[in-house]
């Protein structure tokens, strides 16, 4: 019986994951081959032969799930960690992340939606933290310059310039700066509106000369057109001129001129200025022109500058990002409702062509098509509407996949939406300045051979790591008569200095002046010499202890510092001769 428990003894392994003590087989670890518990041997120094265990300071709670990996081939997810920690632990086992199990797979995997999210805040320039001077000089480009000392009055001016126009929240003056910028944007879009109100319009009045019937002459006032008041045009002046001085004033004090032009806000703000002096231009030079009042259609850009508000707007970001994150929901939107539109347009065509029907207003199917769009969206203006039982049920039908097809994609968007202002929210209540953490890897001093348990230094080995601990593993037919294991009062196994059971039997060092120079020249003081004592136990039931390396220190010559012999003398020998 005892033989077949050291027997299952000597095929159990024990992990001690931080401070957590696990036990398995060794077959159980070989399941998984090219891992790092499958590759488990006595000579790592992450082993303990005092307590017969392999030590790993990592997180216990993930082990558990690694080590039921390995004993019924599934591996879970455990919700109490994060994502990242996870995977950081797989990789340090040498486990495969692709390996979770279908049930905890969308649990795992939303901490990798999670970081995309970041990354794209990352990207949208949320934060008002202001940069070091360090980033400011990386970021413009004048790092050399910045290391050596040597920055222009320019490259200092440049990133407080940058700011002040383009970074609303950096500073006191830069918002001072937005508010005006915003203050014009405001102003050139209600202008742009009221200018075309009937009151706000000046009539244009010619004095015409016509004949009467009695051929005499007479004067006739005519209304031929009306043009926008004198004031809204200094109104524009005085807008755009800012708009120029500030395209011209961030072009120059940008840190990349190609994401600068290439910026699709600012290809807005470009078009939109640019169509105010085109729109000049036109009115000085080809104003009698019949077709004139066509091109004035393309000064409605500048009601796109409401896009330039989102530079002062996190929330606009937001929604623009919200948009780009959901094209592929709206693709899908986008094609079921023209699917949707073609069909029952043709179905409403035909139906309403079955029964004698004189107010019929599906003449053709591209005029069903606007009334199936109306339909699917809900608005129903009510200009068409289908007049046969056939054609209500299809109208019927129409309406209800309408709702449907809209309802789908739109809580995908919604979702979107509250996902990046969540985070955003999150971010904002961050500290800015954490604790770093740093990286520091123990060090493990290879085994002395012939001394397993010493770790190179006093103090470092496990007897010292656990000296409250106590061993209770059976040791087999090494234990002693007196309770204590042969192999561990060995020296060759185990070193002075963490063995306790020879602990009396370490040699002492002090200092002791030399007898000789003493003698021969008292005035001189003595160099220091040290001299080595070896205290030998009276109790001889312990056991006998030779130290083999102080059989020919009793007498040994040192030099001094004037180079004269002196010879060393134990304790234990002076003590004899002084009796």
């Amino acid at each position: 019986m005892t033989m077949n428990i050291n027997m299952d003894s000597d095929h159990r392994v024990v992990l001690n994951v931080g401070g957590i003590r696990h036990e398995t087989y060794k077959a159980t670890l070989k399941k998984i081959p090219a891992t790092r518990l499958s590759r488990l041997t006595e000579a790592l120094g992450n082993y303990d032969p005092i307590l017969n265990e392999y030590f790993f300071d990592r997180h216990p709670g993930v082990f558990a799930q690694v080590l039921n990996y390995y004993r019924t081939g599934k591996l879970h997810y455990p919700t109490d960690v994060c994502g990242p920690l996870f995977e950081e632990e797989l990789e340090f086992w040498g486990l495969d992340s692709n390996q979770v199990e279908p049930c905890c797979w969308m649990t795992y995997t939303q901490h990798r939606d999670t970081q995309e999210t970041l990354a794209v805040l990352e990207r949208l320039d949320l934060d008002t933290e202001k940069p070091t001077e360090e980033e400011l000089a990386r970021k413009f480009g004048y790092e050399d310059d910045y290391y050596n000392g040597t920055v222009s009055w320019w490259q200092h001016m440049k990133p407080q310039i940058w700011s002040l126009f383009d970074e609303p929240y950096s500073s006191n003056a830069a918002k001072i700066i937005g508010v005006i910028s915003v203050f014009f944007i405001c102003v050139s879009i209600l202008s742009f509106c009221l200018k075309t109100h009937p009151d706000m319009r000046v009539p244009v009045i010619r004095n015409t000369t016509v004949r009467t019937a009695n051929g005499s002459v007479a004067w006739v006032l005519d209304k031929t057109q009306t043009n926008a008041h004198v004031a809204f045009f200094y109104i524009e002046c005085v807008c755009n001129a800012w708009f120029t001085l500030e395209i011209l004033v961030r072009f120059i004090s940008s840190p990349h001129k190609c994401e600068f032009i290439t910026s699709s806000v600012n290809i807005i703000d470009y078009i939109a200025t640019l169509s105010f002096y085109v729109d000049l231009i036109l009115q000085r030079f080809a104003s009698h022109l019949e077709n004139a009042d066509i091109l004035e259609f393309f000064s409605i850009i500048r009601i796109m500058r409401l896009f330039k508000l989102t530079r002062h707007s996190s929330g606009l970001k937001i929604l623009i990002q919200t948009f780009r994150a959901s094209a592929k929901e709206l693709t899908l939107l986008v094609f079921f409702l023209v699917l949707g539109i073609v069909i029952f347009a043709s179905l409403v065509y035909y139906a309403e062509r079955i029964q004698a029907n004189p107010h019929n207003d599906f003449n053709s199917i591209p005029l069903g098509l606007w009334w199936a769009l109306v339909t699917m969206t809900t608005v129903g203006y009510g200009d068409m509407a289908p007049k046969t039982y056939i054609g209500m049920f299809v109208g019927a039908l129409c309406a209800l996949a309408g709702v449907l097809t809209i309802a789908l994609p739109v809580p995908v968007i919604v979702s979107n939406f509250a996902m990046y202002y969540s985070h955003t929210q999150a971010r904002a209540k961050l500290p800015k300045k954490r604790r770093r953490v740093i990286p520091v890897e123990q060090l493990r001093t290879p085994r002395v051979a012939g001394q397993p348990g010493a770790m190179g230094m006093p103090g470092s080995g496990p007897m010292a790591r656990r000296m409250n601990q106590t061993k209770t593993k059976d040791l087999g037919p090494k234990i002693g008569p007196i309770g204590a294991s042969i192999v561990a009062m060995c020296p060759k196994n185990v070193g002075l200095h963490t063995n306790p059971a020879l602990a009396m039997c370490k040699p002492t060092f002090e200092v002791r002046p030399p007898v000789i120079n003493a003698l021969n020249n008292p005035t001189v003081p003595p160099p220091p010499t040290s001299t080595k004592t070896l205290l030998i136990p009276r109790d001889a039931s312990i056991g006998k202890f030779t130290n083999n390396n102080n059989n020919n220190n009793n007498n040994s010559s040192t030099m001094n510092a004037n180079g004269n012999a002196s010879t060393v003398t134990s304790k234990t020998e002076n003590d004899n001769n002084t009796k």
